[in-house]
């Protein structure tokens, strides 16, 4: 459908459909542990039938615009994803997230794709507010919000219970006029 280059590393940003279900569950099992210290993404996706219905439940809601997923491949291989949780144009919000296998991480993957993502969303779709939740302790999430010039809005303290633990996220946005204000200043 498309494949979009992040740079001349070989990176590439795709879509990830359910015909993807094999590459990625081979994705999965190579960055499980990786990927499961935060996030539960993916956790129940353990065979071809089960991630073939993870990734059939974000086509369905990109048929109801209301997210979607998108690999991250590095020469050829699926490493990673990125993915609007939430979609809301009617409101005009959305929220971002991404996950990455332990072997791509560090080369500026998730912040060259969700570059792209955001520039979308805000120009192709007339989102304002651009969200990214993480959890305190997941310091390369939060490193990649900074990174995008996102605002830390705030923290919920202990707001979800996740391996036994408390967990606090962090709230970060970017709103439409200062994401386009940063990169006109980024294209001088």
């Amino acid at each position: 459908m498309y494949a979009i280059s992040l740079g001349d590393d070989g990176a590439e940003l795709r879509p990830l459909e359910p015909w993807h279900a094999e590459e990625f569950l081979a994705h999965l099992d190579r960055g499980r542990e990786f990927v499961n210290q935060h996030i539960p993404f993916g956790v129940n996706a353990t065979d071809a039938a089960s991630a073939r219905a993870l990734l059939r439940s974000y086509a369905d809601k990109r048929a109801a615009d209301s997210g979607s997923l998108h690999g991250l491949w590095l020469d050829g291989k699926l490493v990673g994803g990125l993915l609007f949780r939430v979609f809301d144009a009617v409101g005009g919000t959305c929220e971002v997230g991404c996950w990455l296998e332990p072997a791509a991480t560090g080369r500026g993957l998730v912040t060259r794709g969700m570059r792209v993502l955001i520039d979308w969303a805000i120009d192709e779709r007339g989102i304002h507010r651009v969200e990214w939740c993480a959890s305190s302790a997941n310091t390369p999430s939060v490193n990649v919000a900074r990174r995008l010039g996102m605002s830390r809005d705030g923290v919920l303290r202990e707001s979800y219970l996740y391996r036994g633990v408390r967990q606090d996220t962090e709230v970060w946005s970017v709103l439409a006029p200062e994401w386009r204000a940063a990169r006109a200043r980024d294209d001088h």
